[in-house]
């Protein structure tokens, strides 16, 4: 029924298992590429030495465990039985935040800093910034229903939130988000500014849209819209094909856990701070951790579907989205330097009529929480100082 909150607990059947063990040791593979580095693709190599360790060392049973430790819930949210972890500081007053994933994530890359940011004190922090965290997965991923209809957009995922954050009794709260997070994040202070204290942003894609930020460019600039125009030529593609044909490239993701692992593992290679290793930012069990998730929860096209929805790369082909909206309310900003879209402090404030925080950082990239926990925790705590 409508507004219960349901306990929640992750169980992967044995057979599932076997099954996907089965799958990895029957995998059909390619030839390797023409090219000894990236640039056509996941190497060979990698990612049979990934799938090797997937199939024979790899252990679900402990992510799974780490996950039940934590309090979860699903609750019908606009017809949509949608999954989220809510873990309440010891401290009364804390401030409730929400803490919203993108692609290729989920709420597996924020374990990390869920108790840091819940209980400070604990963790080298103060007693004013701790904070109850309520992170749900977005819905058609991870533990989240599949919609069965059109329409679950940013904006339909904010105002659920919204719902989602009454419920839980909470009448003001914070919100934080990255990628597809990021813009749920941004209309969730557009639809509800009353309500939100202020929102952390670890992706902001202004960058290089707006021609008046765009001249006497310093070097960050120039790096950063140098970069943005790479991605837009040789990084792009998974946006075109997620925003034009989900549900065709879903068939091949959901089917084959090779294809799966390599159409996401592709992303940590071209979006994580590392020195040509992936595997140097985040581990194999971080990997295939997330990676997993997808898997059993068979979400490949689901969770693609979301570029559909939002229109990103149509029509023009270029994987930035439409033009955001001016936000009004209160705002941090995090820029790491291997973020997809680096943002310099005036093209935030163009963007950000109260831009309360903004910092650029000395490493980390899209995945922020999963890369750099420390980092992202201090980020947010010190953003939300300036909100609170």
């Amino acid at each position: 029924m409508g507004g219960e909150l349901t306990p929640f607990t992750v169980r992967v059947a044995e057979d599932a298992l076997d099954d996907l063990r089965q799958r990895l040791a029957r995998a059909r593979w390619p030839e390797p590429a023409t090219v000894a580095d990236w640039s056509q693709g996941v190497p060979l190599d990698w990612l049979r030495d990934l799938c090797g360790y997937w199939q024979r060392g790899y252990d679900w049973r402990r992510l799974e465990s780490r996950l039940n430790a934590l309090p979860q819930f699903t609750t019908e949210l606009d017809g949509l039985d949608l999954h989220f972890v809510h873990l309440r500081s010891p401290q009364p007053d804390a401030l409730p935040l929400i803490v919203t994933h993108g692609w290729p994530g989920s709420v597996v890359e924020f374990l990390d800093v869920l108790e840091p940011l819940t209980d400070p004190v604990a963790h080298g922090g103060d007693v004013a910034d701790a904070f109850h965290v309520v992170c749900p997965s977005l819905p058609g991923f991870g533990f989240s229903a599949k919609p069965a209809e059109p329409g679950w957009g940013p904006e339909r995922i904010a105002r659920a939130w919204s719902v989602l954050m009454g419920r839980l009794g909470y009448g003001r709260f914070g919100a934080q988000g990255g990628d597809w997070g990021a813009m749920v994040t941004t209309s969730l202070a557009a639809q509800d500014p009353g309500r939100l204290v202020g929102i952390h942003l670890n992706m902001l894609p202004v960058a290089g849209r707006d021609r008046l930020a765009t001249q006497d460019l310093t070097d960050f600039e120039r790096r950063s819209l140098a970069d943005a125009a790479y991605h837009r030529e040789w990084g792009s593609g998974y946006a075109l094909e997620q925003a034009t044909r989900p549900q065709t490239v879903g068939y091949g993701l959901v089917d084959s856990p090779v294809g799966q692992c390599a159409w996401i593992a592709e992303k940590y290679w071209a979006w994580t701070d590392h020195g040509g290793d992936p595997l140097s930012a985040l581990s194999r069990d971080q990997m295939l951790d997330n990676i997993s998730v997808y898997w059993h929860t068979a979400t490949a096209a689901s969770s693609a579907r979301i570029y559909w929805e939002h229109g990103f790369a149509r029509p023009s082909g270029r994987s930035t989205g439409p033009e955001p909206e001016p936000l009004v309310g209160p705002v941090g900003v995090s820029v790491f330097p291997r973020e997809i879209f680096r943002p310099s402090r005036r093209w935030c404030e163009r963007y950000c009529r109260d831009l309360r925080f903004y910092e650029q950082l000395p490493r980390g990239g899209h995945f922020a929480a999963f890369e750099q926990p420390e980092l992202f925790v201090d980020q947010v705590r010190r953003a939300f100082r300036a909100m609170r």
